[in-house]
């Protein structure tokens, strides 16, 4: 973006343009990545047991480990709306990306997540 607005990027060397369906898909890596850290699962059980809603730690768990395979079978604008909520700002330096997650919104999602399985298991 400091590109398409002609703002200052400093000294660095980093890429001018970048396809965006390239930078996407390293995005959703690192998502996919970030989402299995231990870190990320203490801290997604901990705001699920403080936000109460009766999802058990097992089911949150299982929707973190499953994410690969729901990503998949989201529509495109489900998708965006998900990188909405968990990432802040990505940006590409001569090093590569980074990308800057919404910690906050990481529970928010996975309650999403587990709600087609309980309907699942209701049928």
């Amino acid at each position: 973006m400091d590109v398409i607005r002609n703002r200052d990027t400093g000294g660095e060397t980093a890429p001018m343009r970048l396809a965006a369906g390239m930078v996407e898909d390293a995005v959703v890596t690192e998502i996919r990545r970030i989402l299995q850290t231990p870190e990320v699962v203490t801290q997604v059980l901990a705001a699920l047991k403080r936000d109460g809603g009766g999802a058990s730690e097992a089911d949150a768990i299982t929707a973190l480990r499953e994410f690969k395979a729901l990503w998949s079978q989201l529509f495109p604008a489900e998708q965006a709306r998900i990188i909405q909520l968990l990432v802040r700002r990505v940006t590409v330096t001569a090093a590569g990306l980074e990308v800057d997650i919404r910690r906050e919104g990481i529970a928010g999602v996975v309650r999403e997540m587990m709600v087609p399985r309980r309907m699942e298991v209701a049928e």
